[in-house]
């Protein structure tokens, strides 16, 4: 089965062709970063209207690249949420339309399920396993016991992880993409140079909010002539990965589960994905997406089109959703 999925629901405007949930044939991605550095951060409707000046070229590319026409593709997908409501209807529409004009099915997918799926991607993973998804705007442990039945276990109370790493980025006036730049300035520092603390809260919690304030503490103690970032950084970036290993095996233990997989864009930061892979010395077994399946992209959306579309009676009838 083949599917072209479409991904717009925040900066990057994607487009991806994928064979059977797993073999991608394309997987077309054009990013916004530039668009938005000047700004600090993604202006919603500056960042819809990019979609839909870039919508038509990267559907075509994916064409192109995987050498297939429209009426080869078995179904068509995009994403309907979470995310910026005005980009997500640039998305959606377009594999709306693509589905009408081609007789063929529309499925929608959630952005959340998607990055999830990320993992299939390339290899030969199978549930049950434990996910950790952390990304700008969602920090989750899901039990995923088969392709369409998941479940939240833990989630964060506060800031995600994503937006966490911006705001210390910028506390430390590092320029926008702040947390992919923290993460290469943290190798260079000691992360034994501060001691930032832990939340205290539930066990199916998140909660980094008090981490970002201590940061902003210790940041405070110094000039910007004299802060060591690097330290910062490497401190800061440890308790945080930290954090998200411990919860992430704990749960994975009470479940009698070995196998641990990372999702979302955070799942791209290399401490997290070393922490990850120590695991492995325990005896788990552990999944990662490539890199550039990390972050937002349609490779994705139609891999979960295929695994875990939403079920819906007339799926033409979705409408994009902001939250879950």
């Amino acid at each position: 089965m083949i599917i072209l999925g479409i991904e717009s629901s925040c900066d990057e405007t994607a487009c991806a062709i994928v064979k059977d949930g797993r073999e991608v044939l394309a997987n077309v991605v054009s990013s916004q970063i530039k668009t938005h550095e000047k700004f600090g951060g993604v202006v919603p409707e500056v960042a819809a209207r990019e979609h839909l000046n870039s919508i038509n070229m990267v559907i075509k590319e994916a064409y192109d690249t995987a050498n297939i026409k429209p009426s080869e593709i078995d179904a068509f997908s995009s994403t309907v949420g979470p995310g910026l409501v005005g980009c997500l209807l640039v998305g959606l529409n377009s594999a709306k339309t693509l589905s009408l004009v081609h007789n063929k099915p529309f499925l929608g997918v959630n952005h959340l399920h998607a990055h999830v799926s990320a993992n299939f991607i390339n290899s030969d993973l199978k549930p049950p396993f434990v996910c950790l998804l952390v990304s700008g705007g969602h920090s989750q442990i899901i039990y995923v016991e088969d392709y369409d039945k998941q479940t939240i276990l833990a989630s964060t109370i506060d800031d995600a992880v994503g937006e966490v790493y911006d705001k210390v980025a910028r506390l430390c006036s590092i320029s926008y993409p702040g947390g992919i730049l923290l993460d290469k300035m943290a190798h260079e520092g000691n992360k034994e140079a501060f001691s930032f603390p832990e939340a205290r809260v539930g066990e199916d919690e998140f909660s980094f909010s008090g981490l970002k304030t201590a940061v902003l503490r210790e940041v405070k103690k110094f000039t910007p002539e004299t802060l060591p970032k690097a330290d910062i950084a490497a401190s800061f970036q440890y308790r945080i990965c930290d954090t998200l290993i411990k919860k992430t095996k704990l749960f994975a233990d009470k479940l009698n589960c070995k196998t641990i997989a990372l999702a979302g864009g955070v799942a791209a930061n290399s401490e997290l994905r070393k922490r990850l892979s120590e695991l492995k010395e325990l005896g788990y077994t552990t999944q990662a997406p490539e890199l550039k399946y990390c972050t937002d992209n349609a490779a994705m959306v139609a891999a979960c089109a295929y695994f875990n579309p939403i079920k819906t009676e007339n799926s033409m009838m979705l409408e994009v959703f902001s939250r879950m």
